[in-house]
């Protein structure tokens, strides 16, 4: 079993360094994963990333399609045809139609390729012609990503660690009394595991509505064809004996093998192919959600941290595993706020990824925090109040689809003011309320060599493929 396994690798190892051999004298090849912490909006990210690649004229910030050296782009079929190609048109349509709505969220692996020919710049220019360059865009869901942390922790320390936390969240509340009371040493009972199993996943499902974003296994929520099968069903228990046949003892195994047969193959498969990062973060939706919510949104950050392979790619990484070279944070939906606010949303998605670095104790990769809006579905004004001029958003409400323009409330002027009571575990904010409202995409009208419009989505592909595209 040793010795296949061994085999596999080494063949997936020289299959990959032939193709890094490729990608380097010929056609250069971008693997972008993107991923989401709970309603980032992962969907339209893509879908206006490839809309304003396709279409750059709101793109000043890629240089490489300021400075005209991109003569052509187009979509291609992707190179691997056992995943579910990513459904670009159908998202935009429904995006930038007559009827604008926000297109249905992805809920597995799906890929997309997008090819740039690119006209380099300085000396080679006169030297050599264009070339093409292949961006492989896989999404997939950012509660996959958290599971890979899963994979260095026993049955026993996950437990205690998932128990821990619920315990600070209320939405665990019918799981903990429904696992305490439960004789896990007992002997097996498959109808226990089961309701077990679905208070679990039920708490998990609530809590990540109410704006939590560490809520693994993530095939918990998005269990697709695996619903009911046993790899799925299992629960963190408190610590106690595990005799042979009992609960606990099945419990563990489930959860083994819920680490040997989904966490590793999406690792193998997809994960470990990735060359950029790009995870979206609800930050907006943690603040409005209290500061537990923001802590574990700063513990999500640490953790994803933890399982990228940190440093640059080099020509014989290829047999150890890709290393991705870089990493952006975006706080999306910064069209909700004032772009006045804009750097105070920067600040506090600075100073989480700092923390979250820190813990992870992370280094090699180069890693970016930002505030953008893949889709831009607000306008700003300003209007006079109580004798000064209060800066509000204006859009189309997404449940009432009546005009409104609002005013979310200030955010703090250093990140601590809302680190610090989330670290100390304080359960609502003392200076502030912080609102959010649910905005409908607005209706655009497109002209010629113009993608949907956005904010900063040229600096966070300048981040992620400028220096591919020089």
């Amino acid at each position: 079993m040793v010795i296949g396994a061994l085999s596999d690798r080494l063949g997936r190892g020289v299959e990959s360094m032939g193709a890094a051999v490729s990608e380097t004298f010929f056609e250069p090849v971008i693997r972008l994963g993107v991923t989401g912490l709970s309603r980032a909006g992962k969907t339209v990210f893509i879908t206006s990333l490839v809309a304003n690649l396709l279409d750059r004229g709101r793109m000043p910030g890629l240089q490489a399609a300021s400075a005209g050296r991109i003569e052509a782009a187009f979509l291609q079929p992707q190179p691997d045809d056992t995943v579910p190609r990513f459904d670009y048109e159908t998202h935009l349509a429904a995006m930038t139609g007559r009827d604008p709505h926000w297109p249905d969220s992805t809920r597995a692996v799906s890929e997309l390729r997008l090819s740039l020919r690119v006209r380099p710049k300085g000396l080679l220019a006169g030297l050599s012609g264009p070339r093409t360059v292949h961006i492989d865009i896989v999404d997939y869901p950012g509660e996959w990503l958290l599971d890979l942390a899963l994979m260095d922790q026993s049955y026993a320390a996950w437990s205690a660690d998932t128990l821990s936390r619920a315990e600070t969240r209320p939405q665990a509340r019918d799981f903990r009394a429904r696992a305490t009371r439960t004789d896990a040493s007992a002997r097996l009972d498959e109808s226990t595991a089961q309701a077990l199993s679905r208070s679990f996943a039920d708490y998990l499902t609530t809590a990540r509505e109410q704006g939590f974003s560490d809520c693994t296994p993530g095939r918990f929520l998005l269990p697709g064809e695996m619903e009911g099968s046993p790899v799925l069903t299992f629960a963190p228990l408190p610590p106690g004996d595990a005799p042979r046949g009992s609960l606990r003892r099945e419990m563990a195994r489930r959860y083994e093998a819920y680490k040997a047969r989904v966490v590793k193959p999406f690792f193998r498969d997809h994960f470990a192919r990735i060359d950029r990062q790009v995870v979206l973060v609800d930050a907006l939706g943690a603040i409005h959600s209290g500061p537990m919510a923001v802590e574990d949104m700063r513990r999500a950050m640490a953790g994803i941290l933890g399982v990228f392979r940190p440093g640059r790619n080099s020509f014989l990484s290829a047999i150890i595993g890709k290393r991705v070279e870089k990493i952006l944070f975006a706080a999306t939906k910064a069209d909700h706020l004032h772009h006045t606010q804009h750097p105070r949303l920067t600040a506090i998605m600075e100073a989480l990824l700092r923390d979250a670095r820190d813990r992870a104790d992370f280094a090699g990769a180069e890693t970016r925090a930002m505030a953008i809006a893949a889709l831009r579905a607000t306008v700003e004004e300003s209007r006079p109040h109580n004798g000064a001029s209060l800066d509000l958003v204006r859009g189309k409400l997404l449940d009432s689809g009546k005009q409104a323009a609002f005013h979310p409330g200030e955010l703090p002027e250093t990140p601590g003011q809302l680190l610090d009571p989330a670290r100390r575990g304080e359960t609502r904010w003392l200076d502030g309320d912080y609102e959010v409202m649910r905005f409908a995409p607005a209706e655009v009208t497109l002209k010629p060599g113009e993608g949907p419009p956005h904010i900063r989505l040229d600096r966070a592909a300048e981040f992620l493929l400028g220096d591919k595209l020089s």
